[in-house]
């Protein structure tokens, strides 16, 4: 009201020139174009706390971390909060949600899958998440079936992740599903814990061959019950449908067996995943995808969908992905005392 310019827009980076116009998509995606229609500004490539279908949302760029979904600092501040969404800054395997520079909760890794579907059965649509690898850059973009009510992802300044569907009956977004939850957490079932996401109400276990550490409370996390030998005839437990633990060292390019050496020989191991990445290497070079895991094993969940088999080292007492070979023992029946002597003694 006083005439001062409170903001304005700043063409240090394009200059449009005589004829540039903004349109409006139906996707939602404004875009700046030039008379020759070359788009040379789009808000899709600033999401602040919304995802939208088909809008491509760059998880890394040569390595390095560059979008990141922002949350309102509050309900009705859009100024920017204390919660962000972005890829790992170590890998390109996964995301996390940060509560500043701490962080709030993890995606799963990546594990080769370049689409993953979930279907909503209360509206018969079909959401697909999809990686996209061109090489320096990799995105993730969700689309939606044909006929599928409008959708979108939202991060709230609770630091909750909002899957949204449009409800024309109300003319409102109703939530279809939220993350996190309960003990999805990062870390909140401590070390060696996993949040049990087949239970009707999510909560924290300890891995097998584990137990509590604080005796029956698991806040603290969960210890051996037996401790290792530091032996390589220790064996492997096949946990399957987890989200694999964070922290993890990555190999590329190993079999199965060479992936599984790796840990045996080293007695700071603790766990290995395997993944074939044979769909994908012709994007990312890689054949495989080879984790293991030194020291402790820190924000696991069993999951309903889309986990994958962890391989989780215990003393060879306990193990049953390795079951040694069954030994035969035979004898020539002289005099039976003497045979069950020789059978005791051997087998």
């Amino acid at each position: 009201s006083k005439g001062h310019t409170l903001w304005t827009v700043t063409n240090n980076t394009i200059t449009g020139g005589d004829g540039a116009y903004a349109v409006l998509l139906d996707s939602g995606n404004l875009v700046l174009r030039l008379p020759n229609d070359t788009t040379i500004w789009q808000s899709f490539d600033h999401p602040t706390d919304t995802i939208l279908p088909n809008m491509k949302f760059l998880l890394s760029y040569k390595a390095q971390v560059t979008e990141r979904l922002v949350a309102w600092k509050g309900p009705d501040d859009p100024s920017t909060g204390n919660f962000s969404l972005c890829g790992d800054p170590n890998s390109n395997l996964q995301s996390f949600l940060w509560n500043g520079t701490s962080p709030y909760w993890r995606s799963k890794a990546w594990n080769g899958a370049m689409v993953a579907t979930t279907y909503q059965s209360n509206t018969s649509s079909i959401m697909y998440e999809t990686i996209i690898n061109i090489g320096k850059e990799i995105y993730i973009m969700y689309s939606v079936s044909d006929g599928s009510a409008s959708l979108r992802l939202t991060l709230d300044y609770t630091g909750t992740l909002r899957l949204l569907i449009w409800n024309s009956n109300f003319l409102a977004w109703a939530v279809l599903s939220t993350y996190p939850y309960a003990c999805h957490r990062y870390a909140s079932c401590g070390p060696f814990g996993y949040c049990d996401d087949a239970e009707a109400f999510p909560i924290c276990k300890c891995l097998d061959g584990f137990k509590p550490d604080d005796g029956l409370n698991i806040s603290r996390g969960c210890v051996r019950n037996e401790q290792m030998k530091c032996s390589d005839k220790d064996s492997f437990l096949t946990l399957p449908n987890m989200k694999v633990p964070d922290k993890f060292l990555y190999i590329r390019n190993r079999s199965f067996d060479e992936c599984t050496e790796e840990c045996r020989h080293n007695f700071s191991c603790t766990a290995y995943a395997y993944a074939n990445l044979s769909i994908a290497a012709s994007t990312r070079g890689d054949t495989s995808r080879c984790l293991v895991w030194m020291g402790e094993l820190v924000d696991m969940a069993k999951v309903s969908t889309f986990g994958e088999n962890l391989y989780l080292r215990l003393p060879n007492s306990t193990g049953k992905i390795y079951p040694s070979l069954p030994i035969i023992c035979f004898c020539i029946v002289i005099n039976v005392h003497q045979c069950m002597l020789t059978l005791l003694m051997h087998c």
